[in-house]
């Protein structure tokens, strides 16, 4: 016990020795001042931008369904091929419906020689009548007969026209321009009035894309954007770019033409749609993507590299350069991200040197080797 005594009555002064001796160190007093570069934040107009995801969804989506009942006896496309409006797509079998069609027509044809016959026979008997060798009630019977003659005659035209429009839904049409899927039905089999679901189509350019916003952020861009409940216009709204899955960066520009009427009660959230050019149909309905959508209006902003901006408990901060090349740290308030660059909200004036690189091997008053350069206006 007693030689441990010594010991322990040591240890505390060679820790304090040695604390000493690495204080020391680190301060280094001869050493010379730390290499650090500076440059002036970039200060340029930017528009912050918000991000959510959303899908893509076709402008117009048709179910091609059959309007007369048959057998299906052509397919005209190839499956996924482009269509135009008026396309012929399917045959169904039209000899029962050609036969109709002449039988209608026969119909009016014997309807029309009876009208011509009473018309005849109506005039002979007003002759007639005139003279007084023909009585009145003579007369009333044939100008009946003629006018039933008429009405029989355009129950015949209005049978023709019903005959030739079901001849004409035998050949089922593309009722617009867009991207077939497959067939849904072979041929041989029977189709059935608008029962049978034969094939879909979808619209490819322009395409809509729709998202939704939370009822704070979309207060937000009605008063900063004018982007009211309704009042956005197709061509009149504002541009937002898109980013499909996998791009680092949106590639597609599209137009804010829909804000929903209401908000959703359920999710608190407001429906936006935009809409897409997308001329080269490398879009597909379903699809899905991330907006990004101005924050703001335009304003001057002040950007620094993110390597700049050190955390200090709760605070973030940034090395000044001032006289006598030594540094001092400032307070700042930090935005999102625009054009590689961290927005600087508050703290900086956007002519100071800020340590850009180096920033661990310095503390504030320290004094440094400062090598200035220029930052672009867009961080690579």
């Amino acid at each position: 016990m007693r030689s441990l005594r010594p010991l322990l009555l040591l240890t505390p002064l060679m820790a304090f020795a040695l604390l000493g001796a690495g204080t020391a160190s680190a301060q280094m007093p001869g050493a010379p001042p730390p290499s650090v570069t500076v440059a002036k934040p970039v200060v340029k107009e930017i528009v912050e931008q918000d991000q959510y995801t959303g899908r893509f969804d076709p402008i117009e989506f048709v179910e091609v369904r059959a309007r007369v009942t048959g057998y299906l006896d052509k397919i005209m496309f190839q499956d996924g091929a482009n269509v135009k409006k008026g396309d012929v797509l399917f045959i169904i079998d039209r000899r029962p419906y050609k036969a109709a069609l002449e039988q209608a027509q026969a119909a009016l044809t014997s309807a029309k020689a009876r009208l011509s016959f009473t018309q005849t026979d109506l005039e002979r008997a007003q002759v007639l009548s005139r003279g007084g060798n023909i009585s009145e009630q003579v007369t009333d019977q044939r100008r009946q007969a003629s006018q039933t003659a008429q009405a029989d005659v355009d129950s015949a035209e209005a049978a023709l026209r019903n005959a030739q429009l079901n001849y004409d839904f035998t050949e089922v049409k593309s009722p617009i321009n867009g991207r077939i899927s497959q067939r849904l039905v072979t041929e041989g089999n029977i189709v059935i009035t608008d029962q049978t679901r034969l094939t879909t189509i979808v619209s490819l350019d322009p395409i809509y894309f729709g998202y939704t916003v939370d009822e704070r952020s979309f207060l937000k861009y009605q008063n900063t954007l004018g982007i009211g409940m309704g009042q956005t216009q197709r061509g009149k709204g504002a541009p937002i770019l898109i980013a499909l899955s996998g791009e680092e960066k949106p590639t597609r520009k599209g137009t804010l033409d829909f804000v929903d009427n209401r908000v959703d009660n359920a999710t608190g959230t407001v429906l936006l749609r935009a809409t897409v050019e997308n001329p080269d149909g490398f879009i597909k309905p379903g699809l899905f993507g991330i907006v990004s959508m101005p924050a703001t209006k335009p304003y001057q902003g002040i950007l620094l590299p993110d390597e700049a901006v050190s955390a200090n408990q709760d605070k973030r901060i940034v090395y000044v350069l001032g006289e006598g090349d030594k540094v001092s740290a400032k307070v700042v308030k930090v935005g999102p991200i625009v054009d590689g660059y961290r927005v600087i909200r508050e703290g900086l004036k956007g002519d100071e040197q800020v340590v850009i690189n180096g920033v661990a091997k310095i503390r504030p008053g320290a004094q440094v080797k400062p090598e200035t350069t220029e930052l672009p206006p867009t961080k690579k």
